[in-house]
């Protein structure tokens, strides 16, 4: 479930237990694959399989929680990035921005009431992408958070990537979103940071053109959500479910290192 490559770069990056408890530890890579297998089927934590020698759910539960706190997956993240950029191969010419909402419970925090889903309540997911699809920020939200309200919260969490001579990068080019984030407010701020936006007009036809270059966000977002952990919002900790996502991000984001590196 984790190559050899993958769990060197993840290891060092998980804090150090503290004292050994009297009953054995279950090892940080058995416990990684009992999250992953969580991630990947969508099963509830207590459902999790003892004998496939993962250790409890609420095991991994625990250690998800903790490697959250230590900032894992933000580091690990960086890393991929880094081997992406040293190869040239992160296209910051262009990004594409996209959200897709997700099906929740009304009692969970960043959860509400969907304005175009009946009110069901749920969750958003916020991503944007560089040129070839790489996950490069995602954030998560409310279900009745205004779309276009998070456009420059997320350019401002895509990270500064290092890797190459000179000083490391972090504004594509270009933004190319759907007609959702067309505003003049906004088209102002995303120029005021030396990006061109490429924003479909709400007020013509569909058939923007922009589907040639935004397919790659739609791909990302489709393979986003091939874990069905995070096809529904079952967790009642946002920390936990922003967690899962940001983990998904690194799965996918080393599959590009994989084929591109």
């Amino acid at each position: 479930m984790v190559s050899d490559e993958l769990w060197s770069l993840i290891e060092p990056l998980l804090p150090v237990p503290g004292p050994k408890l009297v009953a054995a530890r279950v090892p940080d890579r058995q416990a990684l694959y009992g999250i992953l297998f969580v991630l990947r089927t969508g099963i509830p934590w207590e459902y999790l399989p003892q004998e496939l020698g993962f250790g409890s759910g609420m095991t991994c539960w625990r250690r998800l929680a903790a490697w959250n706190d230590a900032g894992a997956w933000d580091q690990l993240h960086m890393v991929l990035l880094k081997k992406l950029r040293s190869a040239k191969q992160l296209d910051r010419s262009r990004a594409g921005k996209r959200l897709q909402p997700r099906p929740g419970r009304p009692t969970r925090p960043k959860s509400g009431p969907s304005p175009v889903d009946r009110a069901r309540p749920g969750s958003k997911h916020h991503l944007i992408v560089d040129g070839q699809g790489i996950p490069l920020a995602v954030s998560l939200t409310g279900g009745n958070r205004n779309d276009i309200t998070q456009l420059m919260p997320l350019l401002a969490k895509i990270p500064s990537v290092t890797g190459l001579v000179g000083p490391p990068r972090r504004r594509p080019n270009v933004l190319l979103a759907d007609r959702g984030y067309d505003h003049g407010k906004y088209r102002r701020l995303v120029r005021a940071q030396g990006i061109k936006p490429v924003i479909a007009r709400r007020s013509v036809p569909h058939g923007s053109g922009l589907g040639i270059h935004r397919w790659v966000v739609e791909r990302t977002i489709a393979r986003l959500h091939g874990f069905r952990r995070l096809h529904v919002r079952w967790e009642r900790r946002d920390g936990i479910h922003k967690t899962f996502l940001g983990l998904a991000t690194c799965l996918i984001t080393h599959r590009h290192v994989q084929r591109l590196c």
